[in-house]
């Protein structure tokens, strides 16, 4: 089995401090924060962040033989959505791609399927409920991508095991926006046992007792039952990881791999981790780290405690709920967009979500890419050039208070790319007040709208990490 070569972690830009859902509807909220998709994000786009992370981390050389694409909100039904983040990171059309999607554990069988087969598996949510309710508050947005790999090894499996039972403790039917929960004791009555099984089994085949676990992680979306197994498991305090829940929330099916991610982060070569889930029954997976993580992180990007302390606290519950679709505002009095038509998406596809230009032989790149040099004027003589992961400067910018946005106002920049060329795109992830010329940007993977279900990916620039 293939082990651990590299991880990236995505949190959003956006966190809700859950007094302000107490503060407009006099209940509901509690202690704490949430991490918050942007308007212009989805569990896709926050997949391709994820995987521009971990594939940052692993070796130059490194191809996913598959990608494994996990979430319980998809963009599409009926369509494959791993395919996006297949051409926003712009691999090889050999490399397959495929969604395993529906539920909270859909992630453990990516993780199954990429781990044979040394693929990149991607586990991305966007967790909401009724306004008021534990699921709004307690729930949190996220991505993670773990890429398996036979070299370069950062973190080998030494021992697992699984435990599946049929009951009724949370559900969705298709169409819904929210899941249902059973009530809290039922969970636990349900849970407690299977985590037990679970972890008992795993220690049992491996050899290993609790003491020698660095760290010990459980998760899942019943808080009640993972309470009680964390607490009955005879792990320390200095052993149980941080869930995170007070700062992100509970990611659904990234939740678990987001806390692994984190631990990681922080984790010496040749410490044991244990992280057990509870999702439709008990996933154990034991981990160990080997000599060659601290390497690794050197070529990572920012942490996931690095990005948790840059995001801004200050998003509004009545934008929060725009952005969730709870409140529908005025839209503006202008045509609709148009439908992305499937025929030049396709022609274009480099363009569109590998944001792959050209550059001609007197090393000017054309933005768009193009056949014909503008500097020679020669036809043909041309070598493509990914930009998604070129760092630039803006160059000019303005902030436009009138076109319709669900963050306005829209703030569009002129941006020089490091080595050349210039492109003009929306900002994002900023506040329009700081923007100003000279700024360093990066490029990150959006949704810019959606039209009669289809939904316009591209890209846009936000401030450069670090």
């Amino acid at each position: 089995m293939a082990g651990i070569v590299s991880y990236g972690a995505y949190v959003p830009y956006w966190r809700l401090q859950r007094s302000a859902i107490t503060a407009s509807l006099g209940s509901g909220g509690g202690k704490g924060l949430r991490s918050v998709a942007s308007y212009d994000e989805d569990t896709t786009s926050m997949g391709v962040e994820a995987s521009r992370n971990a594939l940052a981390m692993a070796a130059d050389d490194y191809v996913p033989g598959l990608i494994a694409f996990a979430t319980t909100a998809p963009g599409y039904l009926d369509k494959t959505n791993a395919n996006a983040i297949h051409a926003a990171l712009s691999l090889p059309s050999s490399v397959a791609a495929f969604d395993t999607i529906g539920s909270v554990r859909s992630g453990v069988g990516a993780i199954f399927a990429t781990s044979a087969s040394g693929g990149l598996a991607v586990l991305s949510d966007i967790r909401t409920g009724l306004p008021g309710g534990a699921e709004e508050s307690n729930g949190g947005d996220g991505a993670v991508a773990l890429a398996f790999g036979e070299e370069g090894v950062i973190a080998e499996a030494i021992g697992g095991a699984s435990v599946t039972a049929e009951f009724v403790d949370r559900w969705r039917e298709p169409g819904q926006s929210y899941s249902k929960q059973w009530e809290e004791r039922f969970g636990e009555f349900a849970y407690v046992p299977l985590a037990e099984e679970a972890i008992g089994a795993a220690l049992k085949d491996s050899g290993l007792a609790i003491g020698d676990f660095a760290k010990v992680a459980v998760t899942g979306v019943h808080a009640r039952s993972v309470a009680a197994v964390r607490k009955g498991i005879g792990a320390t305090p200095q052993q149980l990881a941080d869930d995170l829940s007070a700062e992100v929330g509970n990611a659904g099916t990234a939740q678990w791999a987001l806390v692994l991610a984190n631990i990681l982060d922080e984790a010496e070569p040749g410490q044991k981790i244990l992280i057990a889930n509870l999702a439709d029954g008990c996933d154990v997976w034991l981990l160990q780290t080997t000599d060659l993580l601290p390497a690794a992180r050197e070529r990572g990007r920012k942490t996931v405690r690095q990005q948790i302390d840059a995001t801004r606290t200050d998003l509004g519950y009545n934008q929060f709920l725009t952005w969730r679709g709870f409140i529908r505002r005025e839209p503006p009095r202008r045509p609709e967009p148009d439908r992305p038509a499937g025929p030049p998406s396709l022609r274009g596809n480099s363009w569109k979500y590998g944001l792959i230009g050209s550059r001609d032989e007197a090393g000017f790149v054309h933005l768009p890419p193009s056949r014909v040099s503008m500097v020679s004027g020669d036809i043909d003589h041309m070598e493509e050039v990914r930009m998604a992961d070129v760092p630039g400067t803006i160059a000019t910018y303005s902030v436009d208070r009138l076109a319709f946005s669900l963050s306005p106002p829209v703030v569009a920049a002129i941006i020089d790319f490091d080595g050349g060329g210039r492109f003009q795109c929306e900002l994002t992830d900023v506040d329009p007040s700081n923007v100003k010329i000279g700024d360093r940007v990066q490029m990150t993977f959006r949704r810019l709208y959606t039209q009669d279900g289809i939904h316009n990916y591209f890209w846009k620039a936000k401030p450069l990490a670090g």
